[in-house]
């Protein structure tokens, strides 16, 4: 997938999550499955992981029964069993890499990135959590809107590199900010911080990735174009925790 492609999808993503946010939980909940699933399709090829099909699992569990776990507990703290979550995740990290045959070569480096996977695939219910805070919808759709401008900031030509990158932090800050202002329950300043932490998180992954020989596959673009998204999940709620409560 090209840097545009990979933008497109992430921005596109990014719409899902805020609409989903509106129509409810539940539906909130099934678009951070999907993030889950495009993360977990791609992981292996997108790091070159020696092993295919075990991260892809891991991951897959792990992500899901997170984003179930904090769809389905009452009451606050929401993601008070994430923990748990996180810790069978390790678990079957281990157990999908004794299962592996073929001599287990580069036995660090695919549990190292299978362990990586889990913590990206569980920061997927950070969305459930942000939806369900007091801000709720509004926290989510302003989020939204300044990953969906970041990404397409990234995907501009005049936008690489760290002039680029700042940029789109920038712009994603002030969509975040003008989204706030529109949008009940939350006030600008919150509305900049979310946009902030949004934009971010893409310069972030762009830098990281931007030269990754395996994004040129098409599974391997497709988690590059979900990890923003799905990372930003848990910062966005943490976000929501600190300023609005």
């Amino acid at each position: 997938m090209t840097l545009t492609s990979r933008a497109v999808t992430t921005a596109v993503l990014s719409a899902v999550v805020a609409v989903t946010a509106i129509l409810g939980t539940l539906e909130l909940a099934a678009a951070s499955a999907l993030l889950v699933l495009l993360l977990a399709v791609g992981w292996s090829p997108l790091l070159r992981l020696p092993s295919k099909g075990g991260p892809a699992l891991v991951l897959a569990l792990t992500g899901l029964g997170a984003v179930g776990v904090a769809w389905a507990t009452e009451g606050e703290p929401v993601l008070r069993h994430l923990p748990l979550v996180v810790a069978m995740g390790l678990v079957l990290a281990f157990v999908a890499e004794m299962l592996r045959g073929g001599g287990r070569l580069r036995l660090v480096e695919s549990v190292s990135g299978t362990v990586t996977g889990v913590v990206a695939a569980v920061a997927c219910a950070g969305w459930v959590a942000a939806g369900r805070s007091e801000a709720g919808e509004a926290l989510v759709v302003t989020s939204a809107v300044g990953l969906a401008l970041a990404s397409g900031v990234s995907a501009l030509r005049f936008a690489g590199g760290w002039l680029g990158s700042l940029a789109g932090v920038g712009l994603a800050g002030a969509a975040g900010a003008g989204a706030g202002a529109v949008v009940p329950e939350i006030d600008p300043l919150t509305g900049l911080l979310a946009g902030l932490v949004s934009g971010l998180v893409v310069a972030a992954l762009r830098l990281l990735f931007e030269r990754q020989p395996a994004l040129a596959r098409r599974r391997a673009g497709l988690s590059a174009a979900a990890l923003p998204v799905a990372v930003g999940g848990v910062l966005i709620f943490a976000v929501g925790r600190v300023v609005v409560g």
